[in-house]
């Protein structure tokens, strides 16, 4: 009897367990988020190439905004300098010459070239009409008088180009000239700058406060143009980064602020959702209880941290739970 007593208790114990095994295995567990602290990161390059001529920093170091990183050696940058400022020289001699059009020994030369042409065309003009009454009077041949009027009308073309370059001396070039001087120069001096922009970028400074978190180039070495030669971290832009699945993404409304845990701290601290994503990513498999099967999309979020935080690093595991 006693035995009988025994078998039954044992197996109302059992059943209980049984019932309490599979009433477990039917609820719903709790569901941990696991992602990382993301942080913002700088790719630091020069848009010209050369070759490292000093290196400033190590990996590990921190630095600070407009801070001396890295300096290039450009011998080819330097000549194309040189060129550029001979061309600026250049033309601004140009454009001085049109301003100031010819130089006075010029006007006088033209002057006096004018000055003869006219004594030229005097004199000329006086032997027509000595031979011109001569030849009235019957003295002397119609020829003689043709080759006298030739020869005044002649003179009195020389004078009249002599007296064009005359004022042509004196005024100068022409407006459409100087423009065009003073356009070649507005040309030259904008090569100039940009050369000048070049140079000035082969000391490359820290854009802002930040960790040096990768070296890839050493001194010495050769760096093409807008090849990256440090990483900086800024760890001051720093969040964490979750793939939610959407079936909870409703309880990451923006603005809320959520606990999150960071197993490398050992604490917890108040994050606030500053970022979905508009569209889902990766799919993640799911059996319901009436046994039928769906996918359910896993959007990124975004979470911004409400205060510093001492010790974080870019990759550290962050974790929410339970929701």
């Amino acid at each position: 009897m006693r035995n009988l007593v025994m078998g039954g208790v044992a197996l109302v114990i059992l059943a209980g367990l049984s019932l309490f095994a599979l009433k477990q295995a039917y609820q719903p567990r709790p569901v941990i988020i696991q992602g990382q602290i993301e942080a913002r990161q700088y790719q630091i390059s020069s848009k010209a190439a050369g070759r490292i001529d000093s290196l400033s920093v190590r990996r590990g170091d921190v630095v600070q905004a407009g801070e001396e990183l890295f300096r290039l050696d450009s011998p080819e940058l330097e000549a194309r300098f040189q060129q550029a400022q001979a061309g600026v020289n250049a033309a601004a001699a140009m454009q001085q010459q049109a301003d100031t059009g010819a130089r006075k020994q010029q006007i006088q030369a033209a002057q006096d070239d004018w000055q003869r042409a006219q004594a030229a065309e005097k004199l000329a003009a006086a032997t027509f009409e000595r031979i011109k009454v001569l030849y009235q009077e019957g003295v002397m041949a119609q020829q003689k008088r043709d080759e006298a009027y030739a020869q005044w009308q002649a003179s009195l073309h020389q004078s009249s180009a002599a007296k064009a370059l005359f004022d042509m001396a004196s005024e100068g070039a022409r407006v459409e000239e100087r423009q065009a001087a003073k356009g070649q120069t507005d040309a030259a001096i904008a090569q100039l700058d940009e050369v000048k922009a070049v140079l000035a970028d082969m000391q490359i400074l820290a854009p802002r406060h930040a960790e040096v978190s990768a070296v890839m180039l050493h001194q010495g070495e050769l760096v093409p143009r807008g090849f990256p030669v440090l990483t900086l971290t800024d760890m001051d832009d720093a969040w964490a980064l979750f793939q939610v699945r959407e079936d909870k993404l409703n309880q990451f409304a923006d603005g809320a602020v959520v606990e999150v845990y960071l197993p490398a701290l050992q604490q917890r601290f108040p994050f606030t959702v500053a970022y979905k994503a508009v569209q889902g990513d990766f799919a993640t498999w799911r059996a319901t209880e009436s046994g039928r099967d769906f996918d359910l999309r896993t959007f990124e979020v975004e979470l911004r941290p409400n205060v510093a935080i001492d010790g974080l690093r870019a990759g550290m595991t962050a974790i929410i739970e339970p929701i």
